[in-house]
């Protein structure tokens, strides 16, 4: 059996029992995946290869196209002033715990950035299980300003590793500062132009459309903003994450099932690869390196701790026995800490030993949390029925 043969059968497999595997142990589909990924590198069903490498690159700028699906600039815009200052509040106290952390135990000053990331891929997860409750809506609106945060910090990152300090590099933040003033003005234009021709959002996507109008249009902005970030060379997710804001802000009224459309597009084939790929990346024995799991669990442990602290600015707003909720719900920023470590790695930022202590900390997240929440909703249950 050729390598490609192996690796089209393995990941073909994994994508189609994940879901299965989840609901038996009762854990998110994504720590399935990376799991099983990382078992099939250990028995040799996938290598290292080109092809998978790609496509994965790929899966992972869908997931932050995903993403920015979940942004509607029209609600950001409608969020109340004291609220507001509250979240960006909640993100200084991040950045500034984190800095705290990194000068105390004298780490790279990278994990300044790392520490308080954001994203809210997961709150979906708990919104389906929990429903729609106070802490959920709350944790969403701040992690939408705080992944929004974290995605400015991941251009600036990719930059400085790339560039490091140097005319290239505020090159680069200019083109950045540039590039978000221009999709302000188009973000306007084009508001401006569908005030005055309503008719053209139903041209571009027809009510009776038997061409999947409107999912041809998502993939042609989609590409469009990758090609120009990568002909500007900026952060390529950013691109895809605007193009998720775009979509949404603009079609989502007119077109209510299109965000689902495309979720099940990208969850249900593309996006899995990713974090196939991630777990591939892995290697099982690099758990039983000397301290690798005491690594893992310290990460997990600062970045569950400076959330907890940063949500008790929320104790007025959903009260003493649910503000740990908040903290907890945006402790597990599992796609963009994979991202960032991942090019701070490929970029020789951090040593390989780190690069698993993170992966391994971006799983004992979602596991670690979602046990944590699990039990103290059942325990704020109990004490209502009581």
């Amino acid at each position: 059996m050729t390598e490609e043969i192996s690796i089209i059968i393995t990941v073909s497999l994994i994508i189609f029992i994940s879901p299965l595997i989840s609901k038996i142990l009762r854990l998110p589909t994504i720590t399935v995946e990376i799991m099983l990924g990382a078992l099939a590198v250990y028995f040799a069903f996938i290598v290292e290869h080109a092809i998978l490498h790609l496509v994965a690159e790929l899966g992972f700028l869908y997931l932050m196209f995903l993403a920015g699906l979940e942004v509607d600039l029209k609600k950001l815009v409608n969020i109340s002033p004291s609220l507001l200052k509250k979240s960006l509040l909640f993100n200084l106290i991040l950045f500034s715990l984190s800095g705290l952390i990194t000068w105390y135990f004298g780490l790279s000053n990278l994990f300044i950035v790392i520490l308080p990331l954001i994203s809210i891929g997961i709150l979906a997860a708990l919104k389906k299980e929990y429903g729609d409750v106070d802490w959920i809506r709350l944790a969403i609106v701040v992690g939408l300003i705080g992944e929004i945060v974290s995605i400015f910090a991941l251009t600036t990152v990719s930059a400085l590793l790339e560039f490091g300090i140097n005319f290239e590099f505020y090159k680069t933040m200019i083109l950045f500062t540039g590039f978000l003033v221009s999709m302000l003005f188009i973000y306007k234009l084009f508001h401006n132009l569908i005030w005055w021709y309503p008719g053209i959002k139903a041209y571009l996507m027809p009510e009776k459309d038997h061409q999947e109008q409107d999912i041809r249009m998502s993939m042609a902005i989609f590409f469009l903003m990758i090609t120009v970030m990568m002909y500007l060379h900026l952060e390529v997710a950013f691109g895809a994450f605007i193009a998720g804001t775009f979509i949404t802000t603009f079609f989502e009224e007119h077109n209510k099932q299109l965000p689902h459309k495309l979720e099940h597009f990208g969850f249900g084939w593309l996006v899995p690869i990713f974090f196939i790929s991630v777990g591939a990346s892995f290697e099982i024995e690099a758990i039983f390196q000397e301290g690798l799991v005491a690594k893992a669990l310290l990460i997990t442990l600062a970045m569950v701790i400076i959330r907890l602290v940063a949500s008790t600015l929320f104790i007025k707003d959903i009260g003493l026995n649910k503000f740990y909720m908040l903290g907890l719900s945006l402790s597990m920023p599992l796609t963009l800490l994979i991202a960032v470590t991942t090019i701070a790695y490929n970029n020789h930022s951090i040593t390989q030993e780190y690069y698993y202590a993170f992966i391994l900390a971006a799983i004992l997240e979602v596991l670690l949390v979602m046990i944590a929440i699990r039990i103290l909703s059942y325990l704020s249950s109990l004490k209502t029925q009581s």
